[in-house]
């Protein structure tokens, strides 16, 4: 653990706007991207008090459809954290916009992390998407990326559409796997509420299918070599996400832009869903200050989500508390949905598929 802040920035422009996607994003107006950078230059400065920062976590929307001048602008931005001992940047990054131009900036500029949106290679799975890349386009622009010295890439991938069963779905990831990602985020298709998906009123897959797709998911990886640290996250030995983790052990970090979260001095915050209000300064939406027991509760909730999941000695080290007083972990050890060892107690492998019910249990 870190006893240092991670920045999240959020650009919120996108060319085009998928299907499935809830994220908070608008089509690309290089009006309002000026405008924006400029608001995002004046909150940062607004709130940020030059702690030492070290990771930083550009994501959207889309960062990658920002032209040059625009991208020079952000990282001017960037140049206000204090960033001496920089661990991790991660840049999001759309296939389609990945240049030798765009990888030397970003590699110029201190970028060190990749994470790109490949989601699938199922012209099924893509059309219900909205997406148009195959993968003789990926391995080229990966293979861009190798040359170009980023030895940390990410792939999304996105499984459970209803044209999907598990045949299908291992194909698709055996072809994610051909890129040899040091990193895989695995998303189960989810219908988002204002998404394209919704309103046409699409059907995912029964929860039966779900889990035994995320059972294959995890044995393929395995065998492959990759960690599953995290529930839906997969990583090469010492590749695991660094800003990430920042979440999940409940440390504190920085969210700047439109739709962004922070976690500051005890205070969770959210920025406005609005793009006009953001541009009119009207930046911040939610505030809530964390009592003990919230800041216990979440510790709890993100720290199972990890498959090594909490050490017991922290966690009093931390609350002065002991974990077995404030939850009921006892039944739940003795039904096996718990288990300890070696001083951390984590959610039973086999029953991270219903990982909430078990939380719902706890608190």
């Amino acid at each position: 653990m870190s006893n240092k802040k991670g920045v999240y920035i959020h650009i919120p422009f996108c060319k085009t706007i998928c299907s499935y996607c809830d994220f908070c994003k608008t089509f690309y107006n290089e009006r309002w991207v000026k405008k924006y950078l400029l608001k995002l230059k004046d909150e940062i400065e607004d709130i940020y008090m030059n702690e030492e920062i070290d990771t930083i976590y550009i994501g959207g929307g889309t960062p990658s459809v920002l032209n040059p001048k625009r991208l020079e602008e952000l990282f001017l931005i960037i140049k206000l954290f204090n960033t001496p001992h920089l661990k991790e940047f991660t840049f999001e990054c759309n296939l389609n916009d990945l240049s030798k131009e765009l990888l030397e900036f970003l590699k110029q500029n201190g970028v060190n992390r990749l994470s790109i949106g490949v989601q699938s290679f199922n012209s099924e799975k893509l059309k219900y998407m909205g997406r148009n890349h195959d993968f003789i386009i990926a391995k080229e622009k990966i293979n861009l990326c190798r040359q170009m010295g980023f030895s940390n890439i990410n792939i999304d991938f996105i499984y459970g559409f209803s044209c999907e069963d598990v045949k299908i779905m291992k194909k698709d990831l055996y072809q994610i796997l051909k890129l040899k990602p040091d990193h895989i985020s695995t998303y189960s298709l989810i219908i988002e509420d204002n998404t394209l998906l919704k309103i046409k009123d699409y059907k995912r897959i029964d929860e039966d299918l779900d889990a035994d797709m995320y059972e294959e998911i995890k044995n393929i990886l395995k065998k492959k070599h990759y960690n599953h640290y995290e529930i839906s996250n997969f990583a090469l030995k010492g590749k695991e996400s660094i800003h990430n983790l920042k979440y999940w052990h409940n440390e504190e970090y920085y969210g700047f832009g439109l739709s962004a979260s922070g976690y500051v001095d005890k205070i969770r915050y959210t920025n406005t869903l609005s793009l006009t209000k953001y541009l009119n300064g009207e930046i911040s939406s939610k505030k809530e200050i964390l009592s003990m027991k919230d800041i216990m509760d979440n510790h709890v909730m993100l720290g199972l989500r990890l498959t090594k999941g909490i050490n017991i000695e922290e966690f009093f080290q931390i609350f002065k508390v002991k974990l077995e007083n404030v939850y009921p972990i006892k039944p739940l050890i003795k039904n096996n949905d718990l288990i300890v060892k070696k001083g951390n107690i984590f959610i039973n492998p086999d029953k991270l598929y219903i990982m909430n019910e078990i939380l719902l249990k706890m608190i």
